[in-house]
């Protein structure tokens, strides 16, 4: 295919973001502690990975695991507006996020509190909703939040093994214009090199790959040789 496919590289320090970009990756996504599926990482960390590399860095918005937000710091939502102004103070201009209610349907609130403090900042509507009561309504509803312009989904709570006719129908959803299905679909979330070649057909373009990048594993950094395997595969 002629239209080259974003590649984006989780990366928790500056010597991951290095290594991501060395090894083809476009954009980054930030975030700490990974035990808990990713959480904000610290301003700082923010700003040693901005000074290192000049790819996009999308940050991630989430203080706990899990997708509903409820209750006092550090789980309620002042504290997640609160790391975003601080995120933005930094020079954060871009994020990830994603939050249901207690029913499974996206919590309108804290997201739309969110995209104010954001101020026209394009957003990732993360794996949240692999885990909401009806994707499609989720669409439907998020469709014309300002900002938001991915849905990183592996297409099940599972990954992308058991979401992958799931993936290939929402890209053939969105070959087709309807509505709630305009955002890139970024392919992620236990994503392997031979799910390429048929997301690819489909029309999918954007991917993203975590563990992957890391032969050693999360306990080990982020191998610019990893990443460039799947930039090839993807350029092939």
């Amino acid at each position: 295919m002629s239209k080259r496919a974003v590649l984006e590289v989780i990366a928790l320090d500056a010597e991951d973001a290095v290594a991501a970009q060395g090894g083809g990756a476009d954009r980054l996504e930030l975030v700490t502690d990974m035990a808990a599926d990713g959480l904000t990482p610290p301003r700082e960390t923010f700003a040693k990975i901005r000074a290192a590399v000049d790819i996009p860095l999308r940050v991630m918005l989430r203080l706990t695991d899990g997708f509903v937000v409820d209750g006092p710091a550090p789980r309620g939502a002042d504290s997640l507006v609160d790391a975003a102004r601080g995120l933005r103070a930094e020079g954060a201009d871009e994020f990830v996020f994603g939050f249901l209610d207690a029913d499974g349907s996206p919590d309108l609130v804290t997201v739309e509190r969110l995209i104010a403090e954001l101020d026209g900042c394009s957003w990732t509507f993360h794996r949240a909703i692999d885990h909401a009561a009806d994707r499609d309504a989720l669409r439907k509803r998020l469709a014309d939040l300002p900002g938001l312009d991915t849905y990183l989904t592996a297409g099940s709570p599972a990954g992308v093994d058991s979401g992958l006719p799931t993936l290939l129908s929402e890209a053939a959803d969105a070959e087709r214009g309807e509505a709630g299905y305009g955002q890139r679909l970024m392919a992620g979330g236990g994503l392997r090199l031979a799910h390429l070649p048929v997301l690819r057909a489909a029309g999918v373009a954007a991917f993203h790959i975590g563990g992957a990048a890391r032969p050693a594993g999360w306990s080990g950094p982020v191998e610019a040789d990893a990443v460039r395997v799947w930039r090839e595969a993807l350029d092939a």
